[in-house]
């Protein structure tokens, strides 16, 4: 069952201690844009509900290997910080033993699930592994996490895309404007998370943007990355996914980027340098309303397509 907040679900079993400790219900971040890229790859390809299932597994399951790890990582950090101290490895409540084993058991499911989705994503499944993996190391010499988080987020649509056709995208550009949007987007929702601890990642040497530019500069860099998402997502718009598509297809589309500026716009009005007492809410509501309703915009756009409307 979900608690209150929608971020842990409740229960003491050791499924759900599992589900806590990887924050599962966070892969409504960047999952939705998995399944837009496996939307606009089907306008050239077809897809299957088994190849849908393996795209699913083989997401969840690096999501799941890189968060464990990283709460690995981490643990001497988190125990040290009163905001995290009660996560489950400072905690207690898994043991070191049981986290590294869902690790490993995670990443074996992902690279057997991307060896049954292609040869190509079999291929490419070691290296988006390991960028995630890193990314729990990049704290301790680099400012610049959030974007190699972002880096890591943006794999997703990419990975839905070539789950189903195989090959890159056409135009070349149409996907590295689709990462790029979700680079940006996921790497400024990150700062936004992260002012929470700058004092603390200042005080224990960890590098951050809010521990180096302070508050109003990681806000300010924040938004900036925002209006590059933005933009990047309707340059996707323009560039026609589904090729030659009526006007009422590209009209969903272009919904769904002016949804998108929207929720960013009132994200941004919920935090502010003075007040940053809503910043769950910015956080996990907002980012995963951007996701899924960009998700659904684009769903609807190749329903469209698929009437010939």
């Amino acid at each position: 069952m979900v608690g209150v907040d929608g971020q842990l679900l409740r229960g003491g079993s050791l499924p759900v201690r599992l589900a806590n400790f990887v924050k599962l219900p966070h892969t409504v971040f960047a999952l939705p844009f998995a399944l837009v890229g496996v939307l606009f790859a089907s306008a050239r390809a077809d897809v299957t509900v088994a190849r849908v299932g393996w795209i699913l597994l083989a997401f969840t399951s690096a999501r799941f290997a890189a968060m464990a790890f990283n709460r690995l990582v981490d643990r001497d950090v988190d125990a040290a910080n009163p905001r995290t101290a009660m996560r489950e490895l400072p905690s207690g409540t898994l043991t070191v033993a049981q986290a590294r084993a869902s690790v490993i058991g995670a990443s074996v499911l992902f690279v057997v699930s991307t060896a049954m989705i292609n040869r190509l994503c079999l291929w490419l499944s070691p290296v988006a592994l390991g960028w995630v993996l890193a990314y729990s190391y990049t704290k301790r010499f680099t400012r610049w996490s959030h974007l190699w988080l972002g880096l890591g987020l943006s794999i997703a649509p990419v990975g839905g895309y070539l789950a189903v056709t195989g090959a890159w995208s056409s135009p070349w550009w149409l996907l590295c404007l689709l990462a790029t949007g979700v680079l940006c987007w996921s790497g400024g929702f990150d700062m936004i998370y992260a002012l929470q601890d700058a004092d603390f990642d200042r005080r224990h040497g960890l590098h951050s943007v809010p521990s180096t530019l302070g508050v109003r500069g990681a806000i300010a860099l924040a938004r900036g990355l925002h209006v590059v998402a933005v933009a990047c997502f309707a340059g996707v718009a323009a560039a026609g996914p589904f090729g030659v598509a009526s006007e009422a297809v590209q009209t969903a589309l272009w919904v769904g980027v002016a949804l998108v500026a929207l929720l960013l716009l009132w994200e941004h009005r919920l935090v502010r340098a003075s007040d940053l007492s809503r910043i769950d809410a910015a956080f996990f509501t907002m980012n995963g309303i951007i996701s899924m309703g960009f998700l659904a915009t684009v769903g609807v756009a190749r329903w469209l397509l698929e009437r010939g409307a």
